[in-house]
């Protein structure tokens, strides 16, 4: 007999606006472990259009309530950065299972809030550092278990995305470093989380942070935000436990972005995944060389696709990947989903970046 579906409910379910529209309301009635069972946005009338989209049962504009329905085993926090804390602790004091979107908070002392009370009510905890599912990227971390490049000697990241020059009223916000969204904790975080899958954790990193577009045009009002604090180009050089050495490059430019390219070095060959955009977003794309100069494709291993055919693809993939990790950890099983612990090692890994930019100086990761 199938398992029983667990019951999902979504907070932050605008059909129209935001990550949840892009990302987890297509992948949620797809994914085989879960029924969407509710809804909930600020608004009545959003919720029930959202409810009606996407098959869900329950619409609620008080995320109290939904946390307080009896009929809500699991909930996703599809919210921007600032109201992530609120509301997974409210979804963890409910006693939910609670899958948050990366960043887990906007600073570590609310990550490690977050997981402490997690662990005490018990409850499974996951983040959506979404690369950790993409497929080559797990093909990528097995090989290299399995000797595929031999000892890793070094690793080079570049992500520039293009576009910073303007943007719609409701990313105005992005403009505060101190909400927690921008180049630093989300292009950067998500592309650097991937190396540390891949290679392993950093010994020590040296890292320069800088925000060098100070001026926003908002599309929508015609409005120019001036005094823009948020990060928007970082360099990092690092050393990695295991020695090998690396470096990064990720920012967000005016014009022709060079999209993400992440190449990995070692002593019997090499391997490069490369996409259009962050690897938590779009499909990456995998090649290798073995004692050679010419690389060759090479195709995600099946054992590492989770979801079924019928899984949006796009933006929704990764997440509907993650959604079965989500199932795995619920149902007390082993998960390929990252938790809070490991978002908390990638918040304290941004926190040795800008110590070390402001200082000028080599950051230990312990």
């Amino acid at each position: 007999m199938a398992a029983q579906k667990i019951r999902l409910g979504i907070i932050g379910a605008n059909i129209h606006v935001g990550w949840a529209s892009r990302s987890h309301l297509p992948a949620a009635p797809a994914a085989p472990d879960f029924e969407l069972t509710a809804v909930c946005t600020t608004k009545k009338e959003s919720a029930e259009e959202s409810a009606r989209k996407h098959g869900a049962k329950l619409a609620f504009h008080d995320y109290r309530a939904m946390l307080a329905h009896p009929d809500i085993d699991a909930v996703a926090v599809v919210l921007r950065v600032p109201s992530h804390y609120e509301h997974t602790m409210a979804a963890i004091d409910a006693g939910k299972h609670v899958y948050t979107e990366w960043p887990l908070g906007q600073t570590t002392a609310q990550a490690e809030e977050m997981e402490a009370r997690a662990k005490a009510k018990g409850v499974v905890r996951v983040v959506g550092l979404q690369a950790r599912v993409e497929p080559s990227i797990l093909t990528m971390k097995h090989l290299i278990a399995e000797g595929y490049v031999g000892e890793v000697r070094s690793c080079n990241l570049v992500l520039i995305r293009d576009g910073i020059l303007d943007r719609p009223q409701e990313r105005e916000w992005q403009w505060d470093d101190a909400k927690g969204a921008h180049t630093l904790t989300i292009a950067n975080g998500h592309s650097v989380d991937a190396m540390r899958f891949v290679l392993g954790e950093f010994a020590e990193v040296h890292a320069r942070i800088g925000t060098q577009t100070k001026e926003w045009f908002i599309t929508d009002t015609k409005k120019t935000v001036t005094n823009v604090t948020s990060p928007d180009t970082i360099l990092l050089n690092g050393r990695l436990a295991s020695g090998a050495l690396v470096s990064s490059h990720v920012a967000h430019v005016p014009y022709a972005g060079s999209s993400y390219r992440m190449e990995v070095y070692g002593s019997k060959g090499t391997l490069v995944a490369t996409g259009s955009d962050s690897p938590q977003m779009a499909k990456v794309k995998l090649s290798g060389a073995q004692g050679g100069n010419t690389l060759q494709p090479i195709e995600p291993l099946k054992q590492f696709i989770f979801v079924p055919p019928g899984m949006p693809q796009g933006l929704p993939f990764n997440v509907g990947q993650m959604y079965h990790g989500f199932a795995q950890a619920i149902r007390g099983e082993a998960s390929v989903a990252p938790d809070f612990a490991t978002a908390i090692r990638m918040h304290k890994l941004i926190d040795a970046m800008r110590e070390s930019s402001r200082t000028g100086q080599v950051q230990r990761v312990g």
